[in-house]
């Protein structure tokens, strides 16, 4: 990415309300210094949008010490450098077995470490509370055929005891990469608007969306650069996902008000406007090869499900609205009606039951229509025979 492109995505995260960025860094990746100079200077532009480095320990291998202390202090004096109890804040993906390297870092770095190792566990990661500053965790997805809980959420935060935990959001998983030895999904569903309810509810100290460009993992909630798709990742050509930025401004206020468990429409966001964003898959289940995909990762020990199990043929709605309303979607002219009950966001699910084609939305007051939108087509046509467990993502 260009400084330009890290330009253009830092004005739409922070339109989103998203306060900055977590840059995730891998030992040994000569793009590193580049892209960091370019996104710290694009957020230092910006303004009023911070970063902290995230360093990984998985995928090009473990960091040594010296390099981790010179990257943080690098940038820790950068305008854009994200600081919490007035430190500069970084984190990990992992890198459990240098555990012992952190108590020199942070003596020559003055950081506050807030680690991800989610392979620990809340009951592992205890016996280290007096190197961390507090915890991140990587498990934002559910496992099997259910939707997620925040039994794990809870743990972390009893286990930390009053330090910081930073809880992760994310609104889809689908990984298909064989170079990678990548293959599975985990349940996105309804997670995006569930999840958020869930943080609103426990009040973290912090978020960590996961993630704003992940594509080869479908997690990602920003805008698809040219050339930026992973090799092999064709599941996300033509599968935007930034509408998911269209309420999350929404969620956010009613999360930092910390006071309520609905999403009011005009008490905490300036100038709303009522609309609808919707997603879903455009193949259903059983419509082609599932591609050896399974539902679950069974390399983490979990069970391998058939993915039209765990991946359900539903589409998901959340509309807006300043009043009751009814809601309208309907699938190849076969239409399902809805009332959105309250003003604010009203959450739905509306089972495909074999219909395809063309998906419409409608948004209806006093037999009036407010707000429409257009989603592609639901089709048994697979491209390349194989179902794409991506999700759509629209809005009007």
């Amino acid at each position: 990415m260009s400084r330009e492109d890290w330009a253009f995505d830092l004005a739409m995260a922070k339109a989103a309300k998203i306060d900055g960025f977590a840059m995730n860094i891998a030992a040994g990746d000569p793009n590193t210094d580049a892209v960091l100079a370019a996104a710290y200077s694009a957020a230092e532009a910006v303004g009023d949008f911070k970063m902290f480095l995230s360093f990984d320990y998985l995928s090009m291998g473990a960091w040594g010490i010296d390099q981790v202390i010179n990257k943080i202090n690098q940038y820790k004096s950068s305008p854009a450098q994200f600081r919490y109890d007035s430190k500069p804040l970084v984190s990990t993906f992992e890198g459990v077995s240098n555990i012992g390297d952190w108590s020199g870092i942070k003596s020559a770095t003055g950081c506050f470490f807030i680690p991800d190792w989610s392979s620990l566990g809340p009951a592992g990661f205890a016996s280290h509370l007096d190197t961390a500053d507090g915890a991140f965790s990587w498990d934002a997805w559910p496992e099997g055929a259910e939707d997620k809980t925040t039994e794990a959420d809870e743990q972390w935060t009893n286990m930390l005891s009053g330090k910081p935990f930073m809880m992760p959001v994310s609104p889809w998983f689908y990984t298909n990469m064989p170079n990678w030895h990548k293959n599975w999904l985990w349940r996105g569903d309804n997670l995006w608007h569930d999840r958020w309810q869930q943080v609103i509810r426990l009040q973290p100290a912090m978020v960590q969306i996961l993630t704003w460009n992940d594509f080869g993992e479908s997690s990602y909630i920003g805008p698809i650069h040219q050339g930026s798709v992973p090799e092999g990742a064709e599941y996300v050509v033509d599968m935007p996902h930034e509408a998911w930025l269209k309420f999350l401004p929404h969620y956010i206020d009613t999360y930092k008000a910390g006071s309520s468990t609905t999403f009011p429409f005009n008490s905490l966001v300036a100038s709303p406007e009522e609309g609808i964003t919707f997603w879903y898959k455009r193949n259903p289940g059983k419509s082609g090869d599932n591609g050896g995909t399974t539902g679950n990762n069974p390399a983490q020990g979990q069970p391998a499900l058939a993915p039209e199990l765990v991946s359900q043929d539903i589409i998901f709605v959340c509309a807006l609205v300043a009043e009751p309303s009814d809601v309208i979607v309907s699938i190849g002219g076969a239409g399902t009606s809805l009332r959105a009950t309250h003003s604010g966001i009203n959450h739905f699910s509306v089972t495909l039951d074999g219909r395809t084609g063309v998906v419409d939305f409608k948004i209806q007051r006093n037999e009036r229509e407010i707000i429409s939108a257009t989603g592609p087509e639901i089709t048994n046509s697979c491209k390349n025979g194989l179902v794409n467990w991506n999700a759509f993502v629209g809005s009007s």
